[in-house]
């Protein structure tokens, strides 16, 4: 399977936003806890983000206290997530 071509739409939906809000966190504070840019994390919270590294969704779930999955979804072909 060759990569995503520039300016392809992306199946894969970031929940962070929701992760945040049920947690009372900032991404302010979430980019403190993890060690991670508040630019990159917000890349990553609008679905904009091409690649992360393992090192950091692991400390991001570390943080949010939640599996790969419940960050990282697949959408449906309907359009939801």
């Amino acid at each position: 399977m060759a990569p995503a071509e520039p300016g392809e739409a992306s199946d894969i939906h970031c929940r962070l936003d929701e992760l945040l809000e049920s947690r009372g966190l900032t991404l302010t504070r979430l980019s403190e806890l993890v060690g991670v840019s508040v630019v990159n994390l917000s890349v990553l919270k609008n679905d904009r983000a091409r690649a992360i590294r393992f090192s950091t969704l692991q400390a991001i779930c570390e943080v949010l206290d939640c599996e790969v999955g419940d960050l990282l979804v697949v959408r449906r072909a309907d359009g939801g997530a």
